[in-house]
């Protein structure tokens, strides 16, 4: 939820001073329409209110949540006003920002001046946010299965399960997936943590769906079966009425004397209350974004409109759309704005040397660049000046990332690394080892691959169904998110739509995996008091009865 607040607000009245009213409209991602969300009280006879009502709005990190206050001096005793204040009332002012701006502010409260009136200041909105206590609740749970379905030839199945919650239409969303269990008809899987509002939202009878997989190499895993509960019975924990049948119902169906495919049985059930990735940003925790770009000679010349790198005058490359998509959202968790940008596969000249970590603005010393506008201008001229070459090595940049992020390790930085890729990674073994040992620091990677190439090797890099290792390690966390353009790219040719739902699916884990780093390294938010603010000269005010 977050309140607003104004300062030096225009006075529109003759007689007295405004009475002031904020709406809220928020903006759809297909339409790009913008529909009112809610309302402020009207505030009496001041120029610098502090509302109460309050506005409450989900908040999603891997989504551009674009937001418009709209500020009214309302006059009109008309019941009318509830429906159109703009027809009848007078206009001081509005801001546009995204959810993501404030929450991403130091201590969560962004203060941005208000405009719309040509020539005129028109005074100062201050957004404070703050996250409601009911979303702090994790269910920590264990289970077992039993007799599963046999569905490898040669072995055993290697099973793992899939969560999903159910929504209010009927469709079911993932929430979370166990780890593979190699070999074995019993499986015993680890505990895993699942914040009770991503199971249930709050909804203890809402209905939980269980699948059950054998996993197979190639991401065709075999369906055993699957089973539906509850939060609410799942809180019972160990007990008689945990213990569930897998049922495949295609099974049922061709077999008379078909019982089930196996039971599950839960183990154990704990809830506890859990710091929030809402708790560290609020606390002051700084996300830092770094881009890495593949020159390789496998995305075609530049200059020829096959390229993947191809600069079209009328629309970005597919290398623009994914790093716009992913970083106009991180940028407004970095105070500075400054992004190192950096290049991997190509020829530099003078000398035509290879290199796989190059800065795109040519400063060795500092490749940061301004905003997103700037990692763009950065890589449109580096395609004018290097010649693309290889290989896909990925180690490189993932380790120049990791030897910032191993400096700082006291919860109050954390790096994601967005590496944009056309091919098959040449340097798997080194990419892995960079990948584990970047597991036991603040970072996480995301992988985003553009054209038409196969990236099944990729899949092997993101440690959903199987922890990356290396060397006999196991990766302290999972930090790699992989996905194809491709399967996110719009039928009908809206861009925006590809990029909002590429952004959605990348950046989705970034807040467990930072909650994940910071407490297995026991680090605890920082508290930030609220700001000092100074009495305003008119802080006598009086909500007036006039519903709106």
């Amino acid at each position: 939820m977050f309140l607003p607040a104004v300062r030096d607000l225009l006075d529109r009245d003759t007689f007295s001073k405004s009475d002031p009213l904020v709406v809220l409209y928020t903006q759809g991602v297909e339409t790009k329409q913008w529909r009112e969300f809610g309302r402020t009280e009207v505030i009496d006879n001041t120029l610098n209110p502090d509302f109460v009502r309050k506005y409450i709005l989900d908040y999603f990190f891997e989504e551009k949540q674009n937001l418009r206050f709209d500020v009214y001096d309302i006059d009109s005793k008309s019941p009318d006003i509830a429906k159109h204040p703009s027809d009848i009332d007078d206009f001081l002012g509005q801001v546009f920002c995204t959810l993501g701006e404030i929450v991403g502010s130091p201590a969560s409260r962004l203060e941005k001046p208000l405009g719309g009136i040509p020539g005129k200041k028109c005074g100062t909105i201050i957004l404070s946010a703050e996250e409601l206590g009911n979303c702090r609740e994790v269910a920590t749970m264990q289970f077992c299965a039993h007799k599963l379905d046999k569905k490898d030839f040669f072995g055993k199945s290697d099973p793992f399960m899939v969560f999903y919650r159910s929504n209010e239409d009927g469709t079911f969303t993932i929430c979370h997936k166990t780890e593979v269990v190699k070999n074995t008809l019993n499986p015993v899987w680890q505990p895993i943590s699942i914040p009770v509002r991503a199971l249930c939202n709050g909804d203890f009878d809402r209905t939980i769906k269980a699948e059950v997989y054998d996993w197979d190499r190639d991401g065709s895993h075999d369906f055993i079966g699957e089973f539906t509960t509850s939060y609410r019975d799942l809180s019972r924990g160990h007990s008689q009425f945990n213990v569930y049948e897998v049922v495949n119902a295609k099974k049922k169906l061709k077999k008379k004397r078909y019982m089930n495919s196996g039971t599950v049985t839960l183990l154990s059930f704990t809830v506890e209350s859990e710091h929030t990735f809402l708790d560290y940003i609020k606390g002051g925790t700084q996300i830092h974004f770094t881009v890495a770009i593949d020159f390789t000679a496998s995305n075609g010349n530049p200059s020829q409109s096959t390229s993947l790198h191809y600069m079209n005058p009328y629309q970005m490359n597919a290398y623009a759309m994914a790093l716009k998509a992913v970083g106009e959202i991180i940028q407004d968790y970095d105070s500075d704005k400054m992004f190192p940008a950096l290049g991997f596969g190509a020829k530099l000249p003078p000398d035509g040397q290879v290199s796989h970590e190059f800065p795109l603005n040519g400063n060795k010393e500092n490749p940061s660049c301004n905003g997103m506008e700037g990692i763009l201008d950065a890589y449109h001229q580096s395609l004018k000046t290097v010649q693309l070459y290889g290989p896909t090595n990925f180690a490189p940049v993932v380790n120049h990332v990791a030897k910032y992020a191993s400096a700082v390790q006291d919860g109050s930085q954390y790096f994601v690394l967005l590496i944009i890729t056309d091919g098959v990674i040449s340097d798997m073994a080194q990419t892995k080892e960079a990948i584990v040992n970047a597991a036991k620091i603040p970072m996480s990677i995301i992988i985003v691959g553009v054209g038409q190439a196969e990236f099944d090797a990729m899949v092997e890099l993101d440690g959903d169904d199987i922890r990356i290792s290396s060397r006999g390690k196991l990766a302290e966390r999972d930090i790699v998110q992989f996905v194809p353009f491709r399967d996110y790219m719009d039928r009908t040719g809206n861009h925006v739509l590809s990029m909002a739902r590429l952004a959605k699916d990348v950046l989705a884990e970034i807040p467990d995996q930072l909650i994940l780093y910071m407490k297995n390294r026991g680090i605890k938010p920082c508290s930030v008091p609220p700001p000092y603010e100074e009495p305003g000269p008119d802080d006598q005010h009086h909500t007036k009865t006039t519903p709106i």
